[in-house]
């Protein structure tokens, strides 16, 4: 058996930063990954870090330095790079993978971190709620203080301490991004074949109610190195068994499409290099969208199968992209000219060895961090890492409807600061790292930690897993010295050793934005005649977005359901006519081709209710800002409503305003 102060389980960016950060606190550290990879996505082709923080400076520690020591080695080799590390507005920091690894195991190897890859966890001994010791394949190890640092937290899981995975409903915390989620709008092609089953690729006939919770978890993708220079490309592999009729549903999107475009996110890199990720804002990319659901609950075989099936639909896709009739001449030849990095990954093929694992297992820790920490509650009394990240989530399913359409399902685009460039600035707390006590008193959390889906979806950036890493070291080797359970360290003393490390802790104060652009009225619902009702004056249910895209509109702007279609966007009007009588019912929005065809909208007055379905598509009479769309009669003296849904329909239903003219 072997012993040290610390041992860290997972050499993730969050793993290999505890294990550092412990070794400089005068630990003794053992790091054990249970692959042969060591630095998970930051050496295994995620090459843009997503260092885009509000305030740069305070994203610090070991993040910072991995960055400079990237740097220096490029500027040791006259390799000029597109950014400064040192410019604390820099936010595009971009790399070669085994650039990145060499700095990983350089700082490693001075730190004296004892590395062992290929140790997979089998089981964990405990005594009461200390754990003391850990069962791997190629040994057994044991230590005062035990960090796990997966991103499916295996550790945690075999250590009894209690963790959830998928996503919440939206009642469970009170957060509105919780539940389904349909920003992307759906795409107007059939999922079925001709049998009525699901095209491949469909992962569900049904999204679920929309504020419900389940199981799934973001959509898992591979970064690729990709090259388009002839000294150093290597072809993509070809796919075994390549089946075309597995993109049967892309075929059908590029036949929808009006503005087709690449499929996969490239990053430039330096060498003449791209980081290829998942699109998060386009319907189909890298993602194999539900093969990730049970990844953390595998084991070591299971995964290996399922990181196979990743492999085998990102060959496949890229041979569709470039072979495919019905992929545009000029994408195809634009994916055909890339290929993989001869000097990146050899002994994988080429390949990167690492899947992105966007989320996994959740710990049900001391503090479950929310969506209401980050956007409403900020400040903590123990924080171990100021974050900022936009709340962000890729797709989680893809649903087929049995009236012709699919909607990718889950995608949280960025939630960025109102009127600033990117997220809010948090804290996360020392307690959101930390089991339970009665569950475990010597593991420390820092990757799977205690959080919602919505909060991880901002969390699950390299910057933070680095800082939330270097944390834990700090604090395990802390407590190995004191023999003290992890959750009786003296905060201030934990927090004197994280800034000592580099951290910085204290919430930024934000510069002072300049006045708010004054709103320009378009058109000001009192100089229309009759009884005109704004959007602004209905009360919303479901979801809205609001635009001021399409001009003239009504007052401030409209809003408009993001062609959702799940009959949960309804805008209610109540409002009483002086005179009784009929009254010319007209409706103003933008006509388009994307409008709905028959939005449906009720009017009630006393008890006569009157429905109608309003084409969007057709246009408005000229130099009018509102088309008639019938007859009502109302009661003078009591209340009227009009009721406007997206319930059935088939594309944008915009809401701007309704006039009511007495005839």
């Amino acid at each position: 058996m072997q012993s040290a102060h610390v041992i860290v389980y997972g050499s993730t960016p969050g793993g290999f930063c505890a294990a550092i950060a412990a070794a400089r606190e005068g630990a003794d550290v053992i790091l054990l990954e249970p692959t042969r990879h060591v630095g998970g996505v930051n050496t295994g082709g995620l090459s843009f870090s997503d260092s885009n923080q509000t305030v740069r400076s305070t994203v610090m520690g070991l993040f910072d330095e991995w960055h400079r020591r990237i740097e220096a080695d490029y500027q040791k080799r006259g390799v000029e790079l597109p950014y400064d590390v040192s410019v604390k507005d820099a936010s595009k920091w971009t790399y070669e993978p085994h650039v990145a690894a060499k700095i990983t195991n350089e700082m490693l190897e001075e730190a004296g971190v004892k590395v062992l890859t290929e140790r997979v966890l089998k089981s964990v001994k405990k005594e009461d709620a200390s754990i003391q010791e850990v069962v791997t394949s190629q040994g057994r190890f044991t230590a005062r203080t035990f960090i796990d640092a997966t991103y499916e937290g295996d550790l945690m899981a075999a250590a009894g301490v209690s963790w959830t995975i998928g996503r919440e409903g939206r009642e469970k915390y009170g957060e509105s991004l919780a539940g389904r989620q349909f920003p992307k709008g759906r795409m107007q092609i059939d999922g079925f074949d001709a049998e009525g089953n699901p095209l491949p690729l469909i992962t569900a006939t049904e999204a679920g109610p929309v504020e419900a919770g389940d199981d799934r978890v973001m959509v898992y993708s591979f970064r690729l190195c990709l090259t388009k220079d002839p000294a150093n490309r290597v072809p993509f592999p070809a796919p075994a068994n390549y089946d075309p009729a597995r993109f049967e549903i892309v075929r059908r999107y590029f036949a929808w499409e009006k503005r087709p475009h690449l499929l996969w996110d490239l990053y430039p890199l330096p060498g003449n290099k791209f980081d290829a990720n998942n699109g998060i804002g386009k319907q189909f990319s890298m993602g194999l969208v539900g093969g990730c659901n049970g990844w953390s609950e595998a084991d070591a075989e299971e995964r290996q199968q399922m990181w196979e099936e990743h492999k085998q639909y990102t060959l496949e896709m890229y041979q569709f992209l470039t072979t495919d009739p019905s992929v545009p001449e000029h994408l195809r030849k634009e994916m055909a000219e890339l290929g993989l990095c001869k000097d990146e990954f050899p002994e994988y093929g080429h390949w990167s060895p690492q899947l992105y694992v966007r989320e996994g297992r959740r710990m049900q820790g001391m503090y479950v961090l929310t969506e209401n920490d980050i956007l409403k509650n900020p400040a903590k009394d123990d924080p171990i890492v100021v974050s900022s990240f936009p709340i962000d989530s890729h797709d989680v399913q893809r649903v087929a409807t049995k009236d012709g359409y699919v909607v990718n399902e889950g995608t949280i685009f960025p939630v960025r600061m109102p009127r600033r460039r990117n997220g809010y600035p948090y804290h996360i707390p020392y307690r959101s790292i930390l089991p339970k006590q009665n569950e475990c008193d010597n593991l420390l959390v820092p990757v799977a930690l205690s959080c919602t889906h919505v909060a991880i979806s901002s969390v699950r950036v390299e910057p933070t897993w680095m800082i939330l890493g270097q944390s834990a070291g700090i604090a395990a080797a802390m407590a190995a010295k004191l023999d003290s359970p992890v959750q009786s360290l003296d905060y201030p003393k934990l927090r004197n050793r994280l800034v000592a490390q580099g951290q910085v802790l204290e919430l930024p104060e934000l510069p002072e934005l300049p006045p708010e652009p004054k709103v320009v009225v378009s058109i000001d619902p009192k100089s229309v005649p009759g009884i005109v009702l704004d959007d602004a004056d209905a009360t919303l249910k479901g979801s809205w977005a609001r635009s001021t895209n399409f001009k003239p509109h009504i007052g401030r702007g409209y809003v408009h359901d993001d062609q959702r279609a799940d009959g949960q966007s309804v805008a209610t009007f109540k409002f009483t006519a002086e005179e009784a009588g009929e009254y010319e019912l007209r409706m103003a929005y933008s006509a388009h081709p994307t409008r709905a065809t028959a939005v449906p909208v009720s009017v009630t007055s006393g008890s006569n209710t009157v429905e109608f379905k309003v084409d969007q598509t057709q246009a408005l009479p000229d130099r009018k800002h509102f088309r008639p769309i019938g007859t009502v009669t109302l009661q003078a003296g009591s209340e009227s409503t009009i009721v406007i849904s997206n319930e059935k329909t088939d594309g944008f239903v915009i809401l701007d305003a309704f006039q009511l003219v007495r005839k």
